[in-house]
């Protein structure tokens, strides 16, 4: 009996150590997998970028077979087994879950997307004969498609994993992949829902017409600017057309707002944010200003639009390295180094008048629209631009279409409050110009971020905005009144004065505001889910000052970050140093 008992013991200590033999040479061999597949993923995409779709497909089956087996070596009956033992178990789940999610992406997102590398190639975008191809982005879907959901499954995978019990190898793995996949999956998941609307936004179904708002940060407001300049496009059949063009002068003041206002909204910012063509964009909220616009348009003009696209004389700047420089009626070359400068700042001192501005607005928006739909572009170029400028949230869209406005919902083109996944920890910033000028072209805005933990529940999440008004000492006498206001709102000439509306973390509670180390008045309220601080600066030229606030969250997790109104001159948010104390008087 006992030499039974002794053969049982030796028979489960040997059968235990060829198990943890057997992990350790299959985890050594899967290690070897995808090391391997690594460098083939740069390597077809460097095949991609040099329009090789022989080459990238071959180098995709190769990355895919590399992480087919690395996910079928550490998937076994006895690895599945040995992940519910204390310790090891939760690194053998990690590894399993990234070979897994390599599988996923080598597999179901990578060769997808190579198949469309031939046949969906940036030139496809540039018009024939007036009209854009409509067929091949209709072809693309599907594959779009499936790596999408491809990626999003593996995103989901390594979103899941606990780090806590991981050893530092397994948690340096995760740390890797998990941000590379995430951020993967949303560029994919924006071109999902690009390709999934532009057809129908190209008027593959029918004629289509969109408003279009060109919004001037010289001017600021939290979407933007003063959407001063408009214009109607129709689309049919891919082909774009330009209807008509218009200005907010055009647009009379209507006595209330033309649509009912949310109580938040008409709360901070006033009725006139429906009452004004030039003050639909108050509001970060596009979709509201969006609806707005379009009904101050029917009511003006008859015409009921599809939707409304928005950009600025930025993102215009990036569009013109995609079409080379622009010669215009006026003698001017706009070109992608002289845009903003020329079309926010110049144009207002060389044409005194409202109407002369609009026309040389109008003149500009034209050419560069005949430019583009003349198909004289660099379709890689101007991909790259749209791209940049929606990064920056400078471009925005609306659908009057309850299905299609579904597809934009929680994107970065659909408004300028942080997205779902950005909201937990993100300061949202919207400017909002109280002077009637286009001071705007010289405010600096640097903006920083810190937290600190204050207590066992939550943390602080701080906030600190510099602001500096760049305009010359003598702005007074040197820029036109249209560019300072003329005193017109009670601001001196020269001087700015902005309402500036801080959307802190939902859930989180606001504390005080400080400029300079000093109690700053403020206004707290609340719209939709994001507690609001608004309050006023004013600043001479020259003048800078320092806004520092804070607010207490409890689901934030690391340094904050910022979502802002786009202005004329960006800057990197920096990393400021908070402390238990910071403006929470």
């Amino acid at each position: 009996m006992r030499r039974r008992r002794t053969l049982l013991i030796v028979g489960g200590l040997v059968l235990v150590v060829v198990a943890v033999a057997w992990i350790g040479v299959r985890a050594f061999l899967a290690k070897g997998e995808l090391e391997a597949a690594v460098p083939l993923a740069q390597t077809v995409r460097e095949q991609v970028v040099a329009d090789d779709p022989g080459a990238a497909g071959k180098t995709a089956r190769e990355l895919a077979a590399h992480a087919r087996s690395a996910a079928d070596l550490t998937s076994d009956p006895i690895w599945r087994a040995a992940e519910i033992v204390p310790w090891v178990g939760p690194n053998l789940t990690a590894v399993r879950e990234l070979a897994g999610a390599t599988e996923d992406v080598a597999v179901g997102a990578i060769t997808p997307l190579v198949n469309l590398a031939g046949s969906l190639r940036p030139e496809l975008f540039k018009p024939v004969d007036g009209a854009v191809p409509v067929q091949p982005i209709v072809d693309a879907q599907e594959d779009v498609r499936k790596a999408d959901d491809a990626l999003e499954g593996a995103a989901k995978r390594v979103r899941t994993i606990d780090e806590g019990p991981l050893i530092s190898q397994v948690r340096g793995a995760v740390d890797q992949l998990r941000p590379v996949l995430t951020e993967t999956a949303d560029t994919v998941d924006a071109a999902r829902r690009a390709i999934d609307l532009m057809p129908a936004m190209l008027g593959a179904d029918g004629p289509r017409t969109y408003l279009v708002m060109f919004q001037n940060p010289a001017e600021p407001r939290a979407s933007g600017g003063n959407p001063g300049a408009l214009a109607l496009i129709g689309t049919d059949g891919g082909r774009i057309s330009l209807l008509q063009q218009a200005s907010t002068a055009d647009f009379p003041r209507f006595p209330e707002p033309v649509l009912p206002l949310p109580t938040e909204t008409a709360g901070i910012y006033g009725n006139i944010t429906g009452r004004f063509m030039q003050n639909v964009t108050l509001t970060p909220r596009f979709q509201q200003s969006a609806e707005l616009a379009s009904e101050m348009w029917f009511q003006r003009f008859g015409t009921r639009v599809d939707g409304v696209l928005s950009i600025d004389p930025v993102a215009l700047g990036y569009l013109l390295d995609a079409t080379g420089p622009i010669p215009l009626a006026t003698g001017d070359e706009l070109s992608t180094e002289n845009a903003a400068q020329l079309l926010l700042s110049e144009v207002y001192n060389r044409y005194p008048s409202g109407p002369e501005q609009d026309a040389f607005f109008a003149a500009a928006s034209g050419a560069v629209f005949d430019r583009v739909a003349s198909g004289n572009f660099d379709p890689t170029k101007l991909i790259g631009a749209l791209a940049k400028a929606g990064t920056e949230r400078r471009v925005l869209v609306w659908s009057a279409a309850e299905a299609e406005q579904a597809l934009l919902d929680g994107t970065t083109l659909t408004d300028l409050l942080p997205t779902a996944a950005q909201a937990p920890q993100t300061f949202g910033v919207y400017v909002n110009d109280a002077t009637g000028s286009k001071m705007g072209y010289y405010l600096d805005l640097q903006a920083a971020t810190g937290v600190a933990k204050c207590g066992s529940d939550g943390q602080l999440l701080g906030l600190q905005l510099t602001l500096t008004n760049t305009a010359p000492a003598d702005a007074a006498s040197t820029l036109s009144d249209y560019v300072t206001g003329a005193g017109q709102a009670g601001v001196t000439p020269g001087n700015f004065r902005f309402n500036i509306a801080v959307y802190a973390p939902p859930g989180s509670m606001p504390g005080g505001v400080q400029r300079d180390g000093v109690d700053l008045p403020s206004q707290l309220a609340t719209d939709g889910e994001f507690p609001v601080t608004q309050f006023k600066i004013e600043l001479a030229p020259g003048e800078s000052t320092t806004i520092d606030l804070g607010v207490t969250a409890y689901d934030a997790s690391g340094t904050p970050g910022i979502v802002a109104t786009p202005k004329v001159h960006l800057s990197e948010t920096q990393q400021a140093s908070i402390n238990c104390e910071f403006a929470l008087q």
